[in-house]
């Protein structure tokens, strides 16, 4: 740019003030650094102070190469400022000043930006002062990403077995990873810890770091949890993120082996469906469970043994066996099922009894079971008597019938048997119902039946009064027997049923009546009598509409009253045959009048 016409007298004062010794004082004061996220703008302030004023005052900016040399990036003179071509900064930058101070501004600043900014002051004297500014970029990193190792690990290896790596991509500066057990940091301690850390730096700049952690594996590690901690670096700050939690599986043999009844649960029952499980306190992929029953030698290679339908012998000692395969390394435990039973009711005497009526009946009903039981009596589906006994004083013909021994275990809900004796008790039939028994019927085919009770089963015998023996059809019962009997009858009849044993007789006798079915005769007088009195009504209302008619014409005058003589007024009419007839109070000849009162023969009439 060219000078103006001003510049001689500038260059002239600067040789002036130099001639006569008169330098002036400049000062500058920076930050020691300016820290800034990438992408973001950074700015950089250069305070300055000179004696001679704003006028004369030329800024100039550099940054430090990695050869420690100066490359300048921004030129401010008094009467011309830009900046630098083909630098990394060329189009990234900008001066502002106000007053005394300068300020530059860098945008979208990237990691390559973290390096030293130089402001130079200068006067128009020689004299000149300069400031330096750390700039220091920062990128967060990737949220870290963790790989468990896929493979179980033994306790047995003796080297230290890989747990996993971690890894985090992208920050600035270097991003640092810790790893932790259980809330614990882990330090490098070999051999029992080792971590092993790589760095990588991006085409771009950034750190990417991997973290890879060994250990030699505990029984204890088998529910430990690991995961990863990156620590990084933000601007005033440090950051902190942790990575997912990850476990590993790790195997070991076992110390100790259990085995116990899944189901049912409680006391276990004949019928029921036994179901065995084992487990071990151990993790050994190359093992074999084996649970036996040591009474019948039956055996699963399981850790889940089912058997349906269970007796009791099936019950006694159940083992089970943890074989691992690699060193044949054994070891087991053990457990003893108790499986209960109740057996057939037994009633002694067995199946039937006799007694004499009168005398005391006497049974007993046993179950063997392995626990308590209670046992009860039923007849016809109620309750009789408790306990194993059944006893009865002096025994009725009610006495007899089926009673039903009940025996349960009341511990334990469908454990149930039973059995049944039939008691029939000696004597002589009775029959149910009353001595005499009135019959009454229209048909002519009469059924009748007779229930009779009694031991031995008693014979019904029917006969009728005029000494007829009937065929009749007879069928024993629980308690007895019955008849029944059909015949036919035409006249009032006596019929007896007589039921008949070793100890006995019983006769009941029925009074049969026959009722004679009524005709139809007294239906047809009824509807003819009816009849009658309906026309009887019918003539009365035709009298007495009659009776009216001849009332209405009487009163018209005309019709003449009747009396021994009687006169007619004269009345013209035509010669119509009209005529009335008279009869006197004392003779029965009739005479036929004309309307004219001239006489007539009972011929003309």
């Amino acid at each position: 740019m060219a000078l103006p016409d001003t510049a001689p007298l500038l260059v002239g004062l600067l040789l002036l003030f130099h001639a006569f010794g008169a330098w002036a004082i400049v000062e500058v004061n920076m930050e020691d650094k300016v820290e800034v996220m990438a992408g973001e703008t950074a700015q950089i302030t250069c305070m300055f102070t000179t004696d001679e004023g704003l006028g004369g005052t030329t800024i100039q900016w550099f940054y430090v190469l990695p050869n420690k040399e100066r490359q300048r990036i921004y030129n401010k003179e008094p009467m011309h400022e830009a900046a630098e071509q083909n630098t990394l900064f060329t189009h990234r930058i900008s001066l502002n000043v106000n007053g005394t101070a300068a300020v530059l501004a860098i945008r979208d600043v990237g990691v390559r930006d973290n390096l030293e900014f130089i402001c130079v002051i200068k006067t128009l004297t020689p004299e000149e002062a300069e400031g330096r500014t750390q700039l220091q970029v920062f990128k967060s990193p990737t949220f870290p990403t963790i790989e468990a190792v896929e493979t179980g690990i033994s306790v047995n290896e003796e080297a230290p077995s890989k747990i996993g790596s971690c890894r985090v991509k992208n920050g600035y500066p270097k991003p640092n990873i810790t790893w932790y057990r259980n809330n614990m940091p882990l330090r490098n301690t070999p051999p029992e810890v080792v971590v092993t850390s790589s760095t990588t730096i991006e085409s771009s700049g950034l750190f990417s770091v991997q973290s890879e952690l060994t250990m030699k594996v505990k029984k204890e590690h088998k529910d430990a949890v690991f995961y990863c901690e990156v620590i990084y670096f933000v601007p005033g700050a440090t950051k902190m993120t942790e990575s997912q939690h990850i476990n590993i599986t790790v195997y070991y043999l076992p110390t100790e082996v259990n085995i116990w009844v899944e189901s049912p649960k409680g006391k276990i029952k004949e019928g029921d469906t036994l179901e065995l499980r084992c487990d071990n306190n151990g993790n050994y992929p190359s093992s074999i469970t084996t649970i036996k029953h040591q009474n019948s030698e039956y055996s699963v290679e399981n850790k889940t043994m089912v058997r349906t339908n269970v007796k009791r012998l099936d019950g006694g000692v159940y083992e089970c066996t943890f074989e691992e395969t690699d060193n044949f390394d054994e070891i087991s435990g053990s457990t003893k099922v108790s499986v209960n039973y109740l057996e057939s009711a037994v009633i002694t005497p067995k199946d039937s009894i006799a007694v004499m009526e009168g005398e005391e009946l006497k049974a007993s009903c046993n179950a063997l079971s392995s626990l308590q039981t209670s046992t009860t009596w039923f007849k016809n589906e109620k309750l009789v008597s408790k306990g194993n006994t059944l006893s009865v004083k002096s025994a009725t013909l009610e006495t007899a019938g089926m009673y039903k021994c009940v025996v349960t275990v009341p511990e334990m809900e469908g454990m149930k048997t039973s059995s049944t004796l039939q008691v029939n008790v000696k004597g002589s039939p009775q029959i149910l119902g009353p001595d005499v028994q009135e019959v009454e019927t229209y048909e002519t085919t009469v059924n009748l039946t007779c229930s009779a009770t009694g031991f031995p089963a008693p014979t019904i015998m029917w006969t009728t009064s005029d000494g007829k023996n009937l065929n009749a059809l007879q069928t024993e019962t629980e308690d007895g027997a019955q008849s029944v009997v059909t015949f036919k009858i035409t006249s009032n009849v006596k019929v007896f049923c007589n039921a008949s044993n070793d100890f006995g007789s019983k006769v009941v006798e029925f009074n049969i009546k026959t009722i004679q079915t009524p005709t139809k005769s007294p239906n047809i007088k009824k509807e003819s009598k009816g009849f009658v009195i309906a026309i009887i009504i019918i003539a009365i209302f035709l009298l007495a509409i009659l009776g009216s008619v001849l009332y209405f014409l009487y009163k018209k005058g005309r019709i003449c009253g009747r009396s021994g003589k009687q006169d007619f007024s004269k009345r013209k009419s035509s010669k119509d045959n009209i005529v009335v007839e008279m009869k006197s109070d004392n003779t029965e000849e009739a005479i036929l009048l004309g309307v004219n009162g001239e006489k007539q023969q009972p011929n003309d009439q």
